[in-house]
């Protein structure tokens, strides 16, 4: 008898089991992707300049607030936000750029094509600073206070939106 039992509702149990997971997992945010660097100085790096032979690291990005965004040619989404950043930064917002996992070339290129946001751009051809940053793709957008310290993470496009909901609070504390 118990074990007639247990055949007839062994897959009702494994249905409902599913569907609490599946409940679950639709609740989730997958922009909700949490940063371990958050609170931590920006790591460390020694990465060329577009278009030049100088090369930055952390502590030539000390003194004032900035956004530091990931970007790439081939990340339709960069496109998408690249002419809020353009407006940002006609307000005065420092943003640098990480150009990720990308062709040097390629990238010069895109940036006289479409304007340049960025008071300086590192490339981050194989992806190792971006790694260690906590990167999963393009566009990412993170806060830097004053002190090189990591305040924010932004997954996904810029937009007016995320700047006066999530970014410019960082700006007006400083």
């Amino acid at each position: 008898m118990r074990r007639l039992l247990l055949k007839r509702f062994l897959p009702l149990v494994a249905f409902l089991v599913l569907v609490l997971l599946l409940v679950r997992g639709l609740s989730l945010d997958p922009t909700d992707l949490p940063s371990a660097r958050l609170g931590d100085r920006i790591p460390a790096f020694n990465l060329p300049l577009l278009n030049t032979d100088d090369r930055r690291s952390p502590d030539d990005w000390i003194g004032q607030p900035a956004l530091l965004n990931v970007w790439a040619t081939w990340c339709f989404s960069c496109r998408v936000e690249h002419p809020y950043l353009l407006e940002l930064a006609g307000q005065g917002v420092v943003i640098y750029g990480l150009n990720y996992k990308d062709e040097p070339e390629k990238a010069a290129q895109w940036l006289v094509d479409l304007g340049n946001p960025y008071a300086e751009t590192i490339v981050d051809q194989r992806g190792d600073f971006g790694l260690d940053l906590g990167v999963y793709g393009a566009p990412e957008t993170y806060v830097i206070d004053a002190d090189g310290i990591i305040r924010h993470r932004h997954v996904g496009v810029v937009n007016a939106q995320v700047w006066t909901e999530q970014l410019q609070p960082f700006f007006e504390a400083d």
